[in-house]
């Protein structure tokens, strides 16, 4: 259980600043930098690969939950700062909602969240198993072996997500390739990440502002024209979220269908156990969500608006503060035995898809792929299993993603 051995001396007191590249790209095998500072030193001081000066990384599950929810932490407070980052190019923009605090983001929350209400996921749950079975036929008519990612993975949440937004095919690799830019980590594609994202831009600019004067039956459209009393999202924030929902939509999706049928395919047992018992695939995914690790470090980080003390340690006002959703999926002081994967454990809600005010609206929509995706899958493929030694699948390595960038599989 926890480690209560470790003493905390007051941030001022405090001098070691770790390097934190963030780079390992092992397989789906836990960041043993993460690992190391969740257990030593769980709110410490870290310099990234790009960005001025140092920040605090927050890695335990209830800090984590304290400054995603606290409003003595503020997102809005990093523009136009130069903060440590992953990317060369902050992702990120100035009109995001994923920038902005209460009550400014309840707004944006409350129009967006009308789009990913139950009954409308529901609704997609029908495209996205014609999309699913379209697909899965394809790889049945290529033959055994197949590549998953290629076949399935990769093609699947872009398609789902295109399909809602009504993004006409011809237009989705070019999206699909500037989004992929975006989130690339060399220093050299910086100057490739600041045009995809003005170009990206500029695509949802003009294609919302279609979509208000002629409004249709798809997302944008629904965003266009939600209203929570006289509230609309003005034009600038109708095409960014567009572009978010195109990007988030996506990337999560896509990765953790190749990482959840790497996982499944290395346990064979478990991989019989669901198609055995079909029932208990809703609550694997949740456990397989909250135990692989699919990004490699952190995301967008916060300021603090006055001095707050977390573990015993003194966070000054206008420090910058990373968390990280990964070790908090990982404490030993929230899951018993953490480093296992065990889909029977006790219901506790995992923060793969962020928390408090942040939390991923889009989140039912990707577990309902998830669960459309693999409830076929296991019933059309009864005996799938991977083409490969675990050992000669190859990793991408240039992103923030964790994944396989192919995945043979016969069966």
């Amino acid at each position: 259980m926890e480690n209560t051995s470790v003493q905390h001396a007051p941030a001022q007191d405090k001098e070691t600043v770790r390097s934190c590249p963030f780079d390992f790209a092992q397989q789906l095998e836990f960041d043993p930098q993460l690992k190391e500072l969740l257990t030593e030193e769980p709110v410490s001081r870290i310099r990234m690969a790009y960005g001025e000066g140092e920040a605090w990384l927050v890695t335990r599950y209830e800090d984590v939950r304290t400054v995603t929810t606290d409003r003595r932490f503020s997102r809005s407070a990093v523009l136009g700062r130069d903060f440590p980052r992953m990317t060369p190019e902050p992702i990120v923009q100035a009109e995001s909602i994923n920038l902005m605090d209460p009550p400014a983001s309840s707004r944006l929350r409350s129009l967006v969240a009308k789009s990913f209400t139950p009954r409308r996921v529901e609704q997609m749950r029908e495209g996205t198993q014609r999309v699913v079975d379209r697909l899965l036929d394809g790889m049945a008519d290529e033959g055994s072996p197949a590549d998953f990612v290629a076949r399935v993975s990769s093609p699947l949440p872009l398609i789902t997500i295109c399909e809602a937004l009504d993004i006409l095919e011809a237009d989705r690799p070019w999206l699909r390739a500037h989004a992929l830019t975006m989130m690339n980590v060399g220093a050299a594609g910086k100057e490739d990440a600041v045009r995809a994202k003005a170009e990206l831009r500029g695509y949802f600019t003009e294609l919302t502002a279609e979509r208000r004067r002629a409004p249709g039956e798809d997302l944008i459209s629904t965003l266009a024209t939600a209203r929570d009393g006289d509230e609309l999202l003005d034009d600038k924030e109708l095409a960014v979220m567009a572009m978010v929902l195109l990007i988030t939509g996506q990337d999560t999706t896509t990765y953790e269908l190749g990482n959840i049928a790497y996982t499944l395919l290395t346990r064979p047992q478990l991989l019989k156990t669901l198609q055995a018992e079909p029932e208990r695939l809703p609550r694997t995914i949740e456990e397989l969500l909250r135990y692989i690790p699919f990004r490699k470090g952190v995301g967008i980080p916060r300021i603090a608006m006055e001095d707050v003390e977390l573990s015993g340690v003194t966070i000054k006002a206008g420090d910058i503060v990373h968390v990280s959703y990964l070790t908090a999926n990982r404490d030993p002081a929230k899951f018993d035995r953490p480093d296992e994967l065990d889909p029977d454990r006790p219901s506790i809600p995992h923060m793969t898809f962020g928390w408090g005010a942040h939390h991923c609206l889009g989140a039912p929509l990707a577990t309902m792929e998830l669960e459309v995706a693999f409830a076929t899958l296991l019933s059309r493929f009864p005996a799938l299993r991977l083409d490969a030694e675990p050992e000669d699948i190859r990793w991408n390595t240039t992103s923030i993603w964790r994944y396989p960038l192919a995945l043979p599989v016969t069966w």
